[in-house]
């Protein structure tokens, strides 16, 4: 993958200039490593860094059609380009290279705006139309490839990171307070909101056109499972075992396309398992190398699990040992990064595993984020069937008013996500600083539409976790901040073979009952994986990794902690109330306290990381 940047006067009025774009570009060095390149025309500018996976002698960027007219910028990897391009051959379309995303521009001259609907992969697309004087942005359905924007001053500014946006002049640094709000509140942000007023996430599976001096952004592709009372197709367990076999080794076999190494992480848990038995079937004498992460203690540690499957499948497997005072170490980097606050350390850990991947150089790794989500894998899946422990309230008014909020939120009085939200919600207010909770109802995340109710309304219970999961705990979250962020911060590519397009749409059709069966989770799964990864991670209980939090931090870095939530710091930064920090540090200090992840909120690590989001951004401070 690699780094897109760019800018257009919506007026036509001012040109673009080079300067500014090297600047942008500068801040997306690490994006893109291997080589660089600019597009000027009038008042646009589009600026690339590229990090070199396929097609390395030719595929460099900006690209144009074969007369010109359509220049395109693009960060990601098409998987159907093969068969695409064999189409638009077929159709008379000439292709300068063996780059994977030149199709797009061809795709365009055939469909226009509609382009996107014919792609597999993982991307976010700038094409230019340089006849109508249209631009076209595009992010792929899952969100694996960030792209940003705001408009200042009549000047559409956009990037793969918001760190080159902020390198365009016109451009003002200022927290969004619903964006710290989200994080507090939901697994992270949520797009369209970022932590910087006015700059805004391109949702997963939307498009921004751009045309006549506009900027109108339109979804293209959601997660859509089909209503309870739909009948489920007539198919054995056996057949569904076998699609989803087939889908996720044709997953696979795409992800491996590359003309550089391709290695893996490997957990010791399912996911990541079954992932590495299946790249071993399908590159049979390809020695690949696979890189995990193992702590001191015992009770987080995965060595043993993670020894049996590169055992088993016949990896190269790269230990790296991860002591917790490398959180402290890797602390700013990661927010550098992440661009954003963050509510658990984990992070850190992604951060040593790409580096050791590009050390070793392996510059292309798959990891097996997104089942957890799409086949029922978190421990919610089984409370909405057995019973939620957060669900009880002793108030009858209180549980009432709870029901309310939750029906506007999720269209269900029952559905409980994360938290009981109003409880909760007078936490935050008492959290922020008094000026800030003034203004409380202003940038209360809750008051503002969160997920599309329709998506959720009618369908049955898994399907709607699994669509809040997607939306709330994977797009913006696992796949960007933990998972893109963290691999690129190295310039390593992170691929997903649980987020193909085919295997998304097979597994919205799947049965609840084969997803959780029983006590069961990711029953279908587990039975892919029979025979072909050792029963002791097939049947061995879910893992739920959570790194240490401020509590361990405040014992074992409390100069550090206490330098960022000292009294005097928190007090001039005006976000949060330092009385009540001072009552958290208390807390968090006492003997015998412990944080009861995940089903409580380390608030004081999402204060301690904002703290440090912004000093890494130089933001302003409240006023």
């Amino acid at each position: 993958m690699c780094g897109i940047a760019g800018y257009l006067d919506l007026d036509g009025q001012r040109p673009a200039v080079a300067p500014i774009l090297d600047a942008m570009c500068a801040a997306l060095a690490h994006r893109g490593p291997d080589d660089d390149g600019q597009f000027l025309d009038g008042a646009l500018g589009l600026g690339f860094r590229r990090l070199s996976i396929v097609d390395l002698r030719s595929g460099q960027q900006p690209m144009t059609n074969e007369d010109g007219s359509v220049v395109l910028v693009c960060n990601g990897e098409i998987y159907n380009a093969p068969e695409l391009r064999a189409d638009l051959r077929k159709r008379g379309h000439c292709f300068r290279s063996q780059c994977d995303v030149e199709v797009l521009l061809h795709l365009y001259e055939e469909e226009g705006v509609d382009f996107v609907h014919r792609l597999n992969g993982q991307f976010a697309a700038a094409i230019y139309d340089r006849r109508q004087r249209r631009l076209v942005l595009a992010r792929d359905p899952f969100g694996i490839c960030p792209l940003y924007y705001t408009v200042v001053d009549r000047t559409l500014v956009f990037a793969s990171e918001i760190k080159a946006i902020l390198r365009h002049p016109a451009i003002e640094r200022r927290v969004d307070p619903t964006g710290l709000d989200q994080i507090l509140t939901f697994p992270g942000l949520i797009s369209p909101t970022s932590m910087f007023d006015g700059i805004r996430s391109l949702p997963n599976g939307h498009r921004a056109i751009v045309a006549d001096g506009t900027v109108r952004v339109e979804e293209y592709w959601d997660l859509i499972y089909p209503h309870a009372d739909t009948p489920t197709p007539h198919v054995s367990e056996s057949e569904w075992i076998e699609q989803l076999d087939a889908l996720l080794d044709a997953s696979v076999r795409r992800r491996l396309q590359s003309d550089v190494p391709v290695g893996l992480y490997l957990s010791g848990g399912l996911d990541s398992s079954l992932i590495a038995a299946l790249v071993a079937r399908a590159s049979p004498g390809t020695q690949r190398r696979a890189f995990s992460i193992t702590f001191p203690r015992r009770e987080m540690d995965e060595s043993v699990h993670q020894a049996i499957v590169a055992q088993h499948v016949g990896v190269e497997h790269h230990g790296i040992h991860f002591d917790w005072p490398e959180i402290v170490q890797r602390f700013s980097t990661m927010i550098r990064h992440a661009e954003c606050p963050l509510k658990e350390s984990y992070n850190t850990c992604s951060l040593a595993l790409s580096e050791a991947a590009r050390a070793a150089g392996v510059p292309v790794v798959l990891s097996g984020e997104g089942a957890d989500e799409l086949f029922a894998g978190y421990i919610g899946y089984r409370f909405d069937r057995f019973g939620h422990p957060v669900a009880a309230m002793e108030d009858f008014l209180e549980a009432e008013m709870e029901a309310e909020l939750r029906e506007r939120l999720w269209g269900s009085p029952l559905m409980v996500y994360e938290t009981n939200h109003l409880a909760f919600r007078d936490i935050k207010a008492a959290l922020y600083a008094p000026a800030l909770s003034a203004q409380y109802e202003a940038f209360d995340c809750l008051e503002r539409p969160i997920v599309n109710r329709d998506r959720l309304t009618g369908r049955h219970p898994i399907h709607q976790r699994s669509y809040l999961d997607f939306k709330l705990r994977l797009v913006d979250h696992l796949v960007s901040d933990h998972g893109d962020r963290m691999a690129m911060a190295n310039s390593v590519e992170a691929r997903f073979p649980f987020l193909d397009l085919d295997l998304v749409k097979f597994a919205v059709t799947v049965p609840p009952d084969l997803k959780l069966n029983g006590w069961q989770e990711k029953y279908l799964i587990k039975r892919v994986a029979d025979g072909k990864v050792p029963d002791a991670i097939v049947k061995r209980e879910k893992f739920g990794f959570h790194g240490p939090g401020s509590p361990y931090l405040l014992r074992h870095a409390r100069e550090w902690v206490e330098d960022i939530l000292s009294f005097s710091r928190i007090s001039r930064q005006g976000y949060f109330n330092p009385h009540s920090i001072e009552a958290l540090k208390k807390r968090y200090l006492e003997d015998g306290f412990h944080l009861n992840l995940p089903f409580e909120t380390d608030v004081l690590f999402t204060v301690l990381s904002f703290g440090v989001f912004l000093d890494e951004f130089g933001m302003p401070d409240f006023s």
